[in-house]
């Protein structure tokens, strides 16, 4: 656990439940990181405690509170360690949130989604001469020498390709949308050919956030579904799973 320099807020049913800008945020191998708040920067008043606990071999038992804002409620949506082991005190007197069931997340005055951003994570976006070529079902579907790659840690590159470079008269844009803490809101578009429907195949961040401009308005396919790249005439390998966007 370390403290995070940020102002961050949690905000459910048009209230701000939590305000603080002594959030601690805890990070476990294979897990996505966590901001946890002083109770003292908590309305406890909005928290009512219940019978639910879980348990985590570092940290002890959790004691959960539903979250009721007027006529909503979110059940067991807050939790904090009372009694944690002597190894993990530094988290007592802390209370965490269930990120899906919140409404909204700030750091500062700037809205962030998913989970909170790891300060010991990168994102970089390099323009590059590398001819990138594109296959779906057989056809080449986008082909370029100018894409823009990716580079995230513990995830694979990503080529983003411009628009003018993309047979779009191929895609199909649909109301798939993902969100990604460091690259913002993601657009989706499925790929035609012939009968033949690979459905979310591209997306594009039109809006990225302002820490990632280098990606706006480029199309990147997924290359671990039908996809098939090329890239200097090397074909890439596909991941074994598909990795967040």
């Amino acid at each position: 656990m370390e403290e995070s320099p940020r102002r961050v807020r949690v905000i459910f049913a048009g209230a701000t439940i939590a305000d603080s800008k002594h959030t601690m945020l805890l990070r476990e191998a294979k897990r996505l990181p966590v901001y946890y708040f002083p109770k003292t920067d908590v309305r406890m008043e909005l928290m009512l405690p219940t019978s639910h606990t879980t348990h985590c071999p570092y940290k002890g038992t959790a004691s959960y509170w539903t979250i009721r804002v007027g006529d909503r409620a979110a059940e067991n949506a807050a939790w904090s360690y009372l009694t944690p082991p002597p190894e993990c005190a530094g988290i007592k007197g802390y209370m965490a949130f269930d990120w899906g069931k919140m409404d909204k997340w700030l750091e500062e005055e700037e809205e962030i989604f998913v989970h909170p951003r790891d300060p010991y994570k990168r994102v970089d976006v390099l323009p590059s001469s590398r001819h990138v070529r594109v296959l779906v079902g057989g056809e080449t579907a986008a082909e370029t020498r100018r894409p823009r790659l990716l580079f995230e840690t513990n995830h694979p590159t990503r080529y983003y390709i411009p628009r003018e470079d993309v047979k779009m008269a191929l895609l199909e844009p649909n109301a798939t949308t993902t969100r990604c803490p460091y690259k913002g809101i993601a657009s989706y578009w499925s790929v035609r050919i012939g009968d033949k429907l690979f459905p979310d195949l591209v997306w594009s961040y039109q809006e990225p956030i302002a820490e990632c401009p280098g990606i706006k308005g480029l199309l990147c396919f997924f290359q671990e579904r039908e996809t098939v790249i090329y890239v200097d005439g090397e074909q890439v390998e596909a991941p074994k799973t598909n990795w967040s966007r």
